[in-house]
């Protein structure tokens, strides 16, 4: 073998290793930034709300959203219609993107973009 397919072959393996320990990741404490930024690309508005508002979407059947439950502290992450929300006296708006007002909010109240009149299942 030549040098340079052996180092060729060295770099090939190098990055398999890290691809599969990236993929492994994705369930752990490194994807949970990858699961965000997909939960935050369903969603065309998101809002801070209160606690109490955010038990009261609950309590209507409203699911709360597990990757809220893999940040520490902890958010309460819920999909609910544009006109539920829009209902919602405590609403502040934020931008749909990974910022510190975002991630300052305890719980947040996301719009989803494909049917703003049904909530997300």
């Amino acid at each position: 073998m030549t040098p340079a397919l052996d180092r060729r072959i060295r770099q090939l393996r190098s990055r398999v290793l890290v691809r599969s320990w990236d993929y492994r990741q994705r369930r752990h404490a490194r994807g949970i930034w990858f699961r965000l930024r997909r939960l935050l690309a369903d969603a065309s508005q998101a809002y801070a709300i209160t606690r109490q508002d955010a038990e009261v979407l609950i309590a209507e059947g409203y699911r709360v959203e597990p990757v809220g439950r893999d940040l520490e502290p902890p958010k309460v992450m819920v999909f609910a219609p544009a006109a539920r929300v829009a209902g919602i006296a405590s609403r502040r708006p934020l931008a749909v993107r990974l910022s510190a007002d975002l991630m300052l909010a305890d719980c947040l109240a996301l719009v989803p973009f494909q049917d703003q009149s049904e909530a997300r299942p």
